[in-house]
């Protein structure tokens, strides 16, 4: 297609469609609906709770009570899906992340709670080790070494356990190497088949969790960091090689993630295979707009929405996001 303008100044003039609100909205390339949102939540053991997250103004750990709730009202706003995410006590932590297998632990009560009283909304599960271990990693720890192939042994039966329970999507976020195609294998052969995968294919080691960590409870307890087997923020064409052993393993869905300091990545992945591509707006990211926002220095309902159109130019199909919520209210209004 020959972009190039047929007319020039003063014939055309780019700024006649911006001169009306009504105009604008002809023109726009990009448009984003309650639809594109999955509202991130994070759980907590008890009755009643709501408990603020300080790195995270606005966000509150809930329980399974107050996260049925949560669903409720994600279908009045037209948001499809939570993707749920737990908080699990010192006391409940150990060296390989036991209760990421317990059928009955928080996710999986959460997810039975939320189909009873919201059967249609869908239910993203976060598969990894990290949330349950006492070191704070994602996978087996032996001698200062991640040990894959046990810890995808462990992945899998963390997977069977939550798609029992009744979550629809299966988000291993581990970055493992080969853990889509055991997961897929695993639910299928659990009767599982209709459980989808969203892999977090291009998850790097990034600096923008660190609020989320402090949300589930791991803030302090890592030991080390995670730049063996997440990205290096450095690199572009390992993420075209990981989406394309996930997709080839069978991952209905791909993830970047952080989301706004990879739109690039974003869009690679999208130009490269044209598979659903899902972004992560992160806590780190969540909690800057917040911040700023509560100091005045920018427009905080203008900086979501805008952060989260950004998503959209880039490519992506939907976004995983805190402002889930509020960024559906201020569409409906």
């Amino acid at each position: 297609m020959n972009k190039t303008p047929l007319a020039r100044y003063p014939n055309l003039r780019l700024r006649r469609p911006r001169a009306f609100s009504w105009s604008r909205e002809l023109y726009a390339e990009h448009h984003l609906r309650p639809q594109d949102l999955i509202w991130a939540v994070i759980l907590k053991n008890g009755n009643g709770v709501r408990e603020p997250i300080a790195a995270m103004p606005g966000v509150c750990r809930l329980s399974v009570d107050q996260a049925v709730l949560a669903a409720k009202e994600a279908v009045g706003l037209g948001i499809p899906a939570l993707a749920l995410f737990p908080y699990t006590d010192t006391k409940d932590r150990s060296p390989n992340g036991d209760e990421a297998l317990n059928a009955d632990n928080l996710m999986c009560r959460a997810a039975r709670a939320i189909k009873d009283a919201v059967p249609d909304i869908g239910l993203m599960a976060d598969v990894a080790l990290d949330p349950y271990t006492d070191h704070g990693h994602d996978g087996i720890l032996k001698d200062g070494e991640i040990i894959n192939d046990r810890t995808v042994e462990l992945l899998v039966q963390q997977a069977v356990a939550e798609a029992k329970a009744g979550f629809d999507i299966i988000a291993p976020s581990d970055m493992m190497d080969g853990r889509v195609g055991a997961i897929r294998a695993g639910l299928d052969a659990a009767g599982s088949e209709n459980v989808q995968i969203m892999a977090y294919a291009a998850k790097y080691a990034s600096a923008f969790y660190g609020p989320y960590r402090e949300a589930i409870g791991s803030a302090g307890i890592l030991k080390g960091d995670k730049r063996t087997y997440q990205m290096d923020p450095r690199n572009s064409d390992e993420a075209i090689r990981e989406v394309a052993l996930d997709l080839a393993e069978g991952a209905d869905c791909v993830m970047v993630k952080p989301g706004m300091p990879y739109l690039d990545i974003i869009r690679r992945v999208k130009d490269e295979f044209g598979a659903p591509t899902f972004a992560f707006q992160v806590s780190g990211e969540y909690a800057m707009i917040k911040a700023a926002a509560q100091n005045d220095w920018i427009d905080g309902d203008r900086a979501m929405m805008e952060s989260l159109i950004a998503f959209k130019r880039a490519g992506a199909n939907g976004v995983i996001s805190y402002f889930a919520a509020d960024a559906a209210k201020a569409l409906q209004g």
